[in-house]
């Protein structure tokens, strides 16, 4: 992708959050901004940490979408597939379980705990073999796994109230989000794009077989290594303080690739920029939107990947000979 597209494109994130700031249930006027209307506290301590945590999830999630479908090389690798999601959602769903979400802070480290236990299991499963095989068989594994741990914790919960918390939290939602969980998330999504960005040559050279990228000097351990560790970060970090919020790993990758090209290593800064886009956009229309109740952001996201990934299942069918 050209520098003119990524500048238009980080234009545009920057535009969609300006304008987030205005969109609610109750619209906050310009004039009312660095004023002493009580309204200005709703944009600096509601809509303004909430949306930069949408731009950051966003594109947590877009680059390790973008990087996990290089590394299989297969367009319809989502996340999700890693079992990293399941895990972290199982680890914050056990602190819901047994009340240990009464404080803040308690909820996100375990769900980062479950992710990063997810992370350390996917890299004993995988050993030294560094076959594709074997890593996406172990996080489809892993998911099921974890997914039905959550659901027995749902079955079992102890009362209606942890039920109700458990099933709303993993619907997905950047509602009554704050600067916490911003400071939270910023550093460990940082550190996991930080490593996604590393990948990028290799995950080129992997376009060619891994017989020839061996031979161009990749080391399929030290990639997959960064693979986890970034998948893990971003993804983990992303479920601790969002919920489960789906599809953008699988949608945003596609929507830049046209204009980015076809090499792994150009399409990661674009899927992290535009995956904040999407999510801030998403954001501000559930939250704008005419319902009793705020719509779930993960359950608008579900709405808008289902289709998308029927559609690009029919077109991959008709591609076939």
């Amino acid at each position: 992708m050209t520098r003119r597209r990524l500048f238009a494109l980080a234009a545009m994130l920057a535009l969609a959050m300006l304008l987030s700031l205005f969109a609610g249930k109750v619209w906050v006027p310009a004039a009312t901004w660095f004023s002493s209307d009580p309204r200005w506290l709703i944009i600096m301590e509601l809509r303004l940490p909430r949306t930069v945590l949408a731009a950051l999830v966003g594109a947590a999630l877009g680059l390790s979408g973008a990087a996990m479908q290089g590394y299989l090389r297969n367009p319809l690798a989502d996340p999700g597939l890693f079992g990293v999601s399941a895990a972290a959602a199982l680890g914050a769903v056990i602190s819901l379980f047994f009340g240990y979400a009464a404080q803040a802070w308690l909820l996100p480290t375990f769900a980062l705990t479950g992710a990063f236990i997810a992370m350390a299991l996917l890299a004993i499963l995988v050993g030294r073999s560094g076959s594709l095989i074997v890593f996406t068989l172990g996080g489809v594994m892993l998911s099921s796994i974890a997914g039905s741990m959550t659901a027995l914790a749902i079955s079992l919960a102890p009362t209606p109230f942890a039920t109700s918390q458990i099933v709303t939290w993993l619907m997905g939602a950047l509602t009554d989000r704050s600067w916490d969980d911003v400071r939270l998330a910023a550093p460990l999504m940082a550190a996991g794009m930080l490593l996604l960005g590393l990948t990028g040559r290799s995950l080129d050279a992997l376009t060619l077989g891994e017989p020839a990228a061996r031979s161009m000097g990749v080391n399929p351990r030290r990639l997959q290594g960064l693979i986890i560790g970034g998948v893990g970060l971003c993804v983990g970090a992303s479920v601790a303080t969002a919920g489960i919020i789906g599809f953008v790993g699988l949608i945003v990758p596609h929507l830049v690739r046209p204009f980015a090209g076809h090499r792994p290593s150009a399409v990661l800064l674009p899927s992290a920029l535009a995956g904040g886009l999407v999510l801030v956009v998403a954001d501000s229309i559930v939250r704008a939107a005419p319902t009793v109740s705020e719509l779930r952001l993960g359950i608008a996201m579900s709405m808008l990947g289902g289709p998308f990934f029927l559609a690009l299942l029919l077109r991959m069918r008709r591609q076939l000979p």
